[in-house]
């Protein structure tokens, strides 16, 4: 009887979010295959957690701790494990459309983020409809004409762009962190670092992230 109670609570969640489309709905909605870590019934109890006020830590399906931190209607975050968390916005593209963006973030150890988004029936949507990602050149700007070989050496040695993405709380910023110079060694990131730029803040408008 209460497997019953489970599958018919996890049926209607998965039909409300095809009209309410708020994240606690569609995040429980949401296919295993999506969320390999956590079963449908790990992210109900995240949600029944955190909205009674407690802390919203399951185990996970390799029976490992997972933690819900952030719960709020068009906002989830995930503790997945350590070295990972995953990242659920719903952001609205007209009044009666919306969108899912999710980031899942790895850290082992500098930190890098994927970034995917979906309709409220989690088909997956091309990246480049709503956001054009950053490029090393937006993060770290060295002139052509300095004469520093330690510097040039420097810049050789980051050429695997690595970013950490995430939402600001309470608006729908989309914020970009240059995570290069944590995996290439303090002498190494000295050197950049006059060359380098602030993090890269994109807003919510009309339908796609815009740079600010």
């Amino acid at each position: 009887m209460n497997k019953l109670k489970t599958f018919l609570c996890l049926a209607s969640m998965c039909v409300t979010c095809l009209y309410a489309q708020d994240a606690k709905t569609c995040f429980v909605s949401m296919p295993d295959s999506l969320c390999p870590i956590l079963t449908a019934v790990n992210r109900a109890d995240c949600v029944d957690f955190l909205e009674s006020k407690m802390k919203a830590e399951v185990t996970n399906r390799f029976g490992a701790k997972s933690e819900m931190t952030n719960l709020s209607a068009d906002y989830i975050r995930v503790q997945m494990s350590p070295e990972s968390s995953w990242q659920m916005k719903l952001l609205a593209t007209s009044d009666t459309t919306k969108v899912i963006c999710t980031i899942s973030t790895s850290c082992g150890p500098a930190c890098d983020s994927d970034i995917r988004f979906y309709t409220t029936k989690w088909k997956e949507l091309p990246v480049s409809s709503f956001l054009k990602l950053p490029v090393i050149a937006d993060f770290l700007v060295i002139p052509d004409t300095i004469e520093d070989y330690g510097v040039r050496d420097a810049r050789e040695k980051a050429d695997l762009l690595l970013m950490k993405a995430g939402f600001t709380a309470g608006n729908k910023n989309l914020t970009f962190s240059f995570t290069v110079p944590e995996y290439i060694g303090k002498n190494v990131a000295d050197k950049l670092k006059p060359y380098l730029k602030a993090d890269k803040v994109y807003r919510w408008e009309a339908g796609r992230f815009v740079a600010e």
